[in-house]
């Protein structure tokens, strides 16, 4: 079992390092530390609580449905935060390149991740057409975490799958 951990984590870190080494840009610099703010609390519950608040019909339930589904992701993802400390990436590889106020907390789920896809599956769900804007938004946004030295790939993976398990699981029990 050990040696597939290993080889597991030999990838992902070939795959971070990639990401945060190989491809780094100075457009990319502006536009992955802008957009990586989306997947923020603030950005998450402001853009939710708009909807629900001032909304009207399915956008209003979406908004509803949002809140719900974002809160809902972050009670497993603070548990596995305590239950699985994992450093950050930049406070285990020295090469890695950070920008401006990393984070220190611990890195496993990205919580980032999570929110995004907690808040778009219920808009999706409404209106399946924005799903051609807000699905890719989402994986930039994790994407941007990785880019960004904050987050491992697979901390990007277990946020996404949580926040959309979150949130159609919210869409689903609504109706």
């Amino acid at each position: 079992m050990s040696r597939v951990v290993n080889w597991l984590q030999h990838h992902e870190t070939r795959m971070f390092h990639f990401v945060n080494q190989r491809i780094q840009h100075f457009f990319l610099d502006h536009f992955f530390s802008r957009i990586t703010h989306l997947g923020g609390a603030t950005a998450t519950i402001v853009i939710s609580l708009c909807c629900a608040l001032f909304g009207q019909g399915a956008l209003q339930t979406a908004g509803i449905q949002a809140l719900i589904a974002l809160t809902i992701s972050h009670i497993p993802v603070a548990i596995i935060k305590k239950k699985y400390p994992r450093l950050r990436p930049y406070l285990v590889h020295p090469q890695t390149i950070t920008y401006k106020n990393p984070l220190t907390d611990h890195s496993f789920p990205s919580g980032h991740t999570t929110a995004i896809f907690s808040i778009i599956i219920p808009f999706v769900a409404a209106m399946p057409i924005l799903g051609i804007i807000l699905i890719p938004l989402a994986f930039i946004v994790g994407l941007s975490r990785i880019y960004l030295g904050l987050h491992y790939p697979s901390d990007c993976l277990v946020g996404s799958l949580i926040g959309t398990a979150a949130s159609l699981t919210t869409v689903a029990l609504w109706g």
